[in-house]
């Protein structure tokens, strides 16, 4: 059974759903960071936040393979949600490590190239609904 990756107009596919998802974590990520480095009052909400943004990584690269393997479309959703999935684990291992002089910076990179690859996922399906 194939499943649709381009969605209908006014509706999200699966890995849609998943990157905005992961994007909106690492931005709650972002501000619990600032509250943890500002004071002690975001510990709790940054600990819980990271296994949500862990958690959602993982749910793209579920989103990405089914869309890729029984959906047909290109592997490079997958490899990039793949690549995600690495650079989350070793914001997990720096984040436990208390090497925030690595951590921070690459969470900052992580959001900015998850809210790149949230564009292009929207742009796509702008194009594909317009044609």
């Amino acid at each position: 059974m194939a499943v649709q990756t381009t969605p209908s107009p006014g509706r999200f596919t699966f890995p849609q759903v998943a990157v905005a998802l992961q994007t909106l974590a690492l931005f709650f990520q972002s501000v619990t960071a600032g509250m943890l480095l500002s004071g002690s009052l975001g510990l709790a909400l940054h600990d819980a936040g990271s296994k949500v943004m862990y958690g959602a990584s993982m749910l793209y690269v579920l989103a990405a393979v089914l869309a890729w393997k029984p959906g047909g479309g290109s592997a490079r959703p997958a490899l990039y949600a793949t690549g995600f999935l690495v650079l989350s684990s070793a914001q997990v291992v720096l984040g436990v490590a208390h090497m925030p002089a690595f951590h921070v910076p690459l969470g900052i990179v992580m959001f900015a190239l998850s809210v790149l690859v949230l564009a292009a996922t929207v742009r796509t399906t702008r194009g594909a609904a317009a044609a």
